[in-house]
């Protein structure tokens, strides 16, 4: 339910890569993009490594326009993979490669071969794995079949840093961001768009609405403000702040909602217990994301199926 990832040195240094479940829609159901490399004569799913200073998602996006010639928006992180690779440099000979992978839409485009990949297949999902060379890449597939394609993404932003609440002797809704929190807010403001964002809400406080400020500016929409999700209206009804969460999520598209850290872990863990799930302590850094899918209908005033969490995914400060 949850994934909360980090480099694993099993094998000597790690070697950061990224890559994606790249799917549309076809006649039966969902189909996969699957590439042919003839370097090494195989068959796998778009991946690549990061560029310095590039995030996973960056690179995921990046590596299936190079590979496919398609667009795509992220939904989710589908899991991480590690394995062994060869590596001169290193003590042991070999390297940790870590490969993040999301599962993303595609959004059009056109496949030209290359010498790196001279082939591209859309094949329907359950086909996936026999065609994949690898069982990892097997592991990947399952784990988008896991859950529905008609899901709802909700980004849940904790705000950047503002120093501390003793410093501030003003009015505490206008603490501003500090040099780092402008620097987490530029951060996030290159991830958050990756998932294809249609809208943008925020509690009512200064530095929850500039994190998040730069994304609503690029999709030409104001910040609306949510007094429910700040910290004094969570806590005077906890319920009808998570119906607002939820009544969010439900609109077409992604929403980006920015909210506190006296929100946050309380918010993921009743979407969690709600489903069974023991969440344990739920972290929330400031500038950190959880990446929320649901899944149901459309009410939650008793006329219908509600929405009920799939998938919650930690993403530390990026």
């Amino acid at each position: 339910m949850t994934s909360r990832r980090s480099p694993d040195d099993e094998f000597g240094p790690a070697v950061r890569a990224a890559g994606a479940v790249l799917w549309r829609d076809g006649k039966n159901g969902a189909e996969v993009a699957v590439v042919h490399r003839p370097r090494y004569d195989d068959w796998s799913l778009p991946k690549g490594k990061l560029d310095k200073g590039e995030l996973a998602a960056e690179a995921a996006v990046r590596e299936v326009r190079e590979e496919t010639g398609f667009e795509c928006v992220l939904q989710r992180t589908l899991r991480q993979v590690r394995y062994p690779v060869p590596a001169h440099s290193a003590p042991q000979g070999t390297a940790t490669k870590v490969v993040d992978y999301f599962a993303a839409h595609s959004c059009g485009g056109e496949f030209v071969a290359g010498n790196e990949v001279d082939e591209l297949r859309w094949i329907p999902v359950a086909q996936a794995p026999e065609l994949l060379t690898y069982p990892h890449d097997g592991t990947v597939v399952d784990a988008f079949t896991a859950v529905p394609t008609d899901v709802h993404t909700l980004l849940l932003v904790r705000h950047a840093k503002a120093g501390k609440r003793s410093d501030w002797h003003d009015d505490d809704t206008l603490r501003p961001l500090t040099d780092a929190g402008r620097a987490q807010r530029d951060v996030l403001h290159r991830m958050l768009p990756l998932f294809g964002p249609r809208r943008v809400h925020s509690a009512p406080r200064t530095r929850c609405v500039d994190t998040v400020a730069p994304v609503a500016a690029d999709l030409g929409v104001d910040v609306v403000a949510e007094p429910l999700l700040s910290e004094e209206g969570y806590a005077e009804d906890p319920a009808v702040a998570l119906r607002r969460l939820i009544d969010l999520a439900r609109l077409p598209g992604t929403s980006v909602v920015c909210s506190q850290g006296g929100v946050i872990p309380d918010v993921v863990e009743s979407l969690l217990l709600a489903e069974g799930h023991n969440p344990g302590e739920v972290p929330s850094k400031k500038g950190s994301v959880w990446t929320l899918t649901l899944h149901g209908g459309s009410a939650t005033n008793g006329t219908g199926p509600g929405l009920r969490l799939v998938t919650a995914d930690y993403v530390p400060e990026p």
